[in-house]
């Protein structure tokens, strides 16, 4: 494979030195996206203008076909006020569209240069105990600034209309990694103003909020706070709700000068980090207003264990999960725009990923519904706070070890790019991840040991055993597709959410609640009604008592045998036609003896609540009847442990990308015969070492 890897590139060299070359003597044809996108973030306003030919000389033999640049330029772009200098970023474009890429333009609002900060230092951010940062980091502006929003507007103005009709631009990224909310006085009284406009008057609040609860009670505006800490229930759920809407504005402000200015072709994204499940706003709203979503993949970002931040290997699962998670906010494909080739700076190891590893990270993504991968970065940076990051070249400008499977990715991406191109993962199962819920529960985890997080994931972990494509979506988003809901923490429901998801019952669904689901509505109050609240009456039963658990408890009943673990509730049927499908062991708990989980036939579907955290084994055989019940297909391709299989479909094909992540070569043997895209030969068994991966192809009836 490495010789045909530096043959393919010498191809890709040569193909389009020549287009180069015919572009030079023609007008030139506005260019689209890739339809598998390959590429990194560039920083050629850090280099001497020299040396970018070599540079993007190595990028093309690496097959890469995008560059992402002007992220964090701005004091490149804008050195002094209303003093312009975009003649570099041009010819930049220019340079990099010779050598076969196009261009995605970062507005630079991330960084404000120091000339900004030092004449308009009301625009830095304030952080919550009232220090006001200084320059020299990033994420140092405050979002509710009006004069940093008038600054933002003008210089994604001079963008774009420099550039909103370049034809090598394909896309613009709006700022980098949104993060922080300010504590400033001026986004205290925007939050104050937002606020009287959702109630219209504090007697509506209070109400809502149950303000008399310890004298809370307010009688004008700005005497409400404006905290994070341990404060009333309905303020935190709005505060991060208004944190949404502010980081949404600031946004919009910059689609909106683009979408003014720019060719339609020219698409817009923006890319969070986080490992995709940050929660400091509502993710899925943020991408709403965008034509396409990206986010930034790097291993061990802590989410899942604050102790291994930065540390370890691809896990599938997490991984999986994450992708998902990012696709199901527009409920199509996405882009990973960062990618750490190899490793990170900021882990408290950071390690280096195994050989195949980063090409089987990129695939993995791919077989999600990534269609485009960006890595950070392309090469070393001689200064700043990210020195020792991952790169394909040093500062040097070579390359390091990690190139060659850089390019042998991109070969193969050449090749398998056209095939992909109109296909994504299509699921008949969802997951619920809903962001008012998990911060109404991070606001009192009650237990510790209930990370809600680690929770989803296992349930993930398990449908992933039963059915090898699975979206996470948000209760707004289409419901009907699915054969199968499952709501792990559905803390928040309020009576609009309960008719739709009744609706979606009726309608034939299979609907299952986890733990804790319907305690809280919209205001992040209790629900009069016990759990599930408004879904007591659909579901035919409710929570008598929830209990967090410090030892495990034996369950059994018709759905089999095993362990409640962390978190257990006391369920009682009110209908007849309500089934109860555990119980818990004898003892002399509050929970001897009763129902740990119950069932009810409604309609043309099913709704299931099971109020326990159960072990991995009986929730894996629970979850495979689940499945069975709801009429969803088996895997096609039946694989041992280890190996992950991931389907995309569409223009009557259906393309399995298939990795081994089990550290042994794995024999396969596939139930028809079907098209290695990277060879072009049919086969009936595939051979997988370890992190290798094949992309298969059959076609499939239209209906």
């Amino acid at each position: 494979m490495k010789h045909f890897s530096r043959v393919v590139s010498l191809l890709l060299i040569f193909t389009l030195t020549e287009l180069s070359v015919f572009c030079d003597s023609f007008p030139v044809t506005p260019q689209s996206v890739p339809p598998l996108m390959y590429g990194c973030a560039w920083y050629p306003e850090q280099w001497p203008e020299s040396d970018w030919e070599a540079d993007l000389t190595k990028m093309q033999a690496a097959g890469l076909n995008m560059v992402r640049i002007g992220e964090f330029a701005w004091s490149s772009l804008e050195p002094n006020e209303n003093h312009y200098e975009l003649d570099w970023m041009e010819r930049a474009i220019t340079a990099a569209s010779k050598h076969g890429m196009v261009t995605i333009i970062g507005t630079p609002t991330d960084t404000p240069p120091a000339w900004m900060t030092t004449k308009y230092p009301e625009i830095l951010r304030v952080t919550e105990d009232g220090t006001r940062l200084e320059h020299g980091s990033r994420r140092h502006f405050s979002i509710g600034s009006e004069k940093y929003r008038a600054l933002c507007k003008k210089i994604v103005g001079k963008l774009a209309v420099r550039f909103g009709k370049n034809p090598n631009v394909v896309a613009w990224q709006i700022g980098n990694e949104y993060t922080e909310d300010s504590f400033d006085l001026e986004s205290r009284a925007r939050f104050h103003r937002w606020l009287e406009r959702k109630y219209g008057s504090l007697e509506e609040l209070n109400k809502n909020w149950g303000t008399a609860y310890w004298s809370q009670t307010y009688t004008k505006w700005n005497e409400i706070p404006m905290t994070t800490g341990r404060a009333n229930p309905g303020l935190l759920l709005e505060y991060k709700r208004f944190v949404t809407d502010t980081w949404r504005d600031f946004q919009r402000d910059q689609i909106e000068v683009l979408r003014k200015q720019a060719d339609p072709r020219q698409i817009t994204t923006t890319n969070l980090g986080g490992l995709g499940w940050a929660n400091r706003f509502n993710r899925q709203l943020i991408a709403a207003d965008l034509d396409i979503i990206s986010w930034d993949e790097y291993l061990g970002a802590g989410w899942f264990d604050k102790t291994k931040n930065g540390t370890g290997h691809l896990d599938p699962t997490r991984s999986g999960a994450s992708h998902d998670l990012v696709r199901g906010w527009k409920q199509k494909n996405f882009w990973v725009m960062e990618m750490a080739p190899g490793y990170v700076d900021w882990g408290s190891v950071s390690n280096a990923l195994d050989p195949g590893e980063t090409r089987a990270m990129a695939w993995h993504a791919v077989g999600h519904g990534a269609d485009g991968i960006g890595f950070w970065q392309w090469r070393s940076a001689l200064n700043g706070q990210e020195q020792y990051h991952g790169s394909i070249v040093g500062p040097d400008g070579e390359p390091l070890p990690i190139y060659e499977e850089i390019a042998k990715t991109g070969a193969e991406f050449a090749i398998a790019g056209p095939v992909l191109n109109g296909t994504q993962p299509v699921s008949e199962v969802a997951l619920l991840h809903d962001y008012d819920s998990r911060w109404a529960i991070e606001f009192n985890p009650f237990s510790q040991r209930y990370d809600q997080m680690q929770i989803l994931i296992e349930y993930y972990r398990a449908l992933s055993e039963a059915t090898q494509s699975i979206d996470i979506i948000t209760p707004e988003m289409d419901l009907k597709r699915y054969k199968l809901i499952i709501a792990p923490s559905l803390n928040v429901i309020s009576t609009a959410l309960a008719e739709k998801l009744t609706e979606y019952v009726l309608s034939g669904g299979h609907l299952v609640l986890g733990p804790r689901s319907g305690m809280k509505n919209e205001f992040n109050a209790l629900n009069r009604w016990r759990q599930p609240g408004p879904l007591a009456i659909t579901l035919g039963g409710r929570v008598e008592q929830y209990y967090a658990l410090i030892e495990d408890l034996s369950v059994n009943g018709p759905w089999g045998s095993g362990k409640a673990t962390i978190w257990a509730e006391r369920l009682q049927p009110l209908g007849s036609d309500t089934e109860v499908m555990l119980r818990y062991g004898s003892g002399k708990s509050w929970l001897s003896e009763m129902p740990a989980a119950i069932r009810r036939r409604h309609g043309e579907g099913s709704i299931t609540y099971l109020g326990a955290v159960l072990d991995d084994d009986l929730m894996g055989r629970i979850v495979f009847g689940w499945v069975k019940e709801a009429g969803i297909s088996s895997p096609f391709i039946q694989v041992p442990q280890g190996i992950k299989v991931c389907r995309r479909t569409g223009n009557g094909n259906d393309l399995f990308i298939i990795l081994n992540f089990s550290h042994c070569t794995e024999k396969i043997t596939l139930p028809s015969s079907m098209v290695n895209v990277l060879t072009g030969s049919e086969v009936m068994s595939i051979t997988l070492p370890r992190y290798d991966v094949v992309i298969l192809k059959r076609s499939i009836k239209i209906n």
